[in-house]
């Protein structure tokens, strides 16, 4: 039994799962994220492509131009090359940031809005040899070689097909102008990662489900653990259910000193007793001060008897009074005729003592 309850099979609660993710813990596909990049910048080459090349050719023919005209010296090479270098680097530069773009909007789709230091903390755990070790042989990490090796077959293939339908145009290059080999070579590697791109989005959409499952999977929890959190949020049934007993009796024990100062009780004569107090100055009626059934109803008549309190018997009115209003209140007013006589009926009594 104790074997079972140590067995996380129950689902993580709403305050485990916020837990998780304060840490950083949440369902996250790096596959999703590269396939997502990668359909980004094959949008991005098939609509800008053209432009790209005709600004690219356009930099290396200004930069040959400077070299070929320009005195080779130590100090002229530097500088020519970082003309080139920064020339490129602001074409390529929108393509940076549609990238790192796409990879932003895609995590914060999948995960949401998450900060956490924790990943940042240092822990022994993650420089622990033995257990590294175990991280190296399990499912995540064999799952991850996988994923490696479909991706590394997949371009492979796909690069190799490619490669064999033009083996026949490669030799005519040589004869081609230099716009028309960018061009082409634009075009096969346009192929190729178009190509690449269906099964990476395949692989994805799998990742990312396997991902969430893994994620539920690791924030499962114990019997014990779901019963803990429970305490923790609601407190102790038992505690609680103590606190309970002791309002009730408390309340009790005030009702209870409140029956000698009640003007009448009513009873029906067995099952209730109902215990009135009216004062003219300050009740817009007579109120309920004490009330119960079977024993609790006995003891008030006992307590009423030991202090003089007059006892009416009146099925109909205890029952009513008993039903329809809880102590501290004020009786309904349709049974202000009704307590008021029997109210009258005790002061006459009163009055003749």
């Amino acid at each position: 039994m104790a074997e079972q309850d140590q067995e996380k099979t129950e689902q993580a609660t709403p305050k485990r799962k916020e837990e998780a993710r304060e840490k950083g813990q949440v369902a996250k596909s790096r596959e999703v994220s590269s396939a997502a990049i990668l359909i980004g910048g094959l949008v991005y080459f098939w609509l800008g492509a053209a432009p790209m090349v005709e600004k690219i050719m356009k930099v290396m023919k200004k930069n040959f131009s400077a070299a070929a005209t320009a005195t080779v010296s130590v100090e002229t090479v530097p500088h020519i090359l970082t003309g080139l270098i920064y020339d490129l680097f602001s074409i390529v530069l929108p393509l940076f940031i549609l990238a790192a773009s796409v990879a932003l909007l895609v995590n914060l789709i999948q995960t949401g809005f998450v900060f956490s230091g924790e990943p940042l903390v240092p822990k022994w755990e993650r420089i622990d040899p033995v257990k590294n070790l175990k991280r190296l042989f399990s499912l995540q990490a064999v799952v991850e070689l996988v994923k490696n090796l479909i991706k590394v077959i997949i371009i492979g293939v796909t690069l190799w097909f490619t490669m064999k339908s033009e083996i026949a145009t490669i030799p005519a290059l040589v004869t081609w102008s230099v716009p028309d080999i960018v061009a082409y070579v634009g075009k096969v590697a346009f192929r190729i990662i178009a190509s690449t791109c269906w099964i990476l989005i395949v692989l994805a959409v799998v990742d990312f489900l396997y991902q969430h499952w893994e994620h539920t999977k690791s924030l499962k929890m114990t019997k014990q653990e779901v019963k803990e959190e429970y305490k923790q949020l609601e407190g102790d049934p038992l505690v609680k259910g103590r606190i309970r007993r002791i309002q009730r009796e408390m309340a009790r024990r005030r009702m209870m000193a409140a029956v000698p100062k009640a003007d009448v009780v009513i009873t029906n004569p067995t099952h209730f007793a109902v215990a009135l107090r009216y004062e003219q100055e300050s009740m817009s009626a007579p109120m309920v001060v004490a009330k119960g059934s079977d024993y609790l109803a006995e003891k008030i008549k006992e307590i009423a008897r030991l202090h003089n309190v007059p006892i009416v018997e009146n099925r109909e009115v205890a029952q009513m009074l008993f039903k329809l209003t809880d102590v501290g209140e004020v009786i309904p007013e349709t049974l202000y005729r009704a307590v008021a006589e029997i109210l009258a009926y005790v002061y006459r009594l009163r009055n003749n003592w």
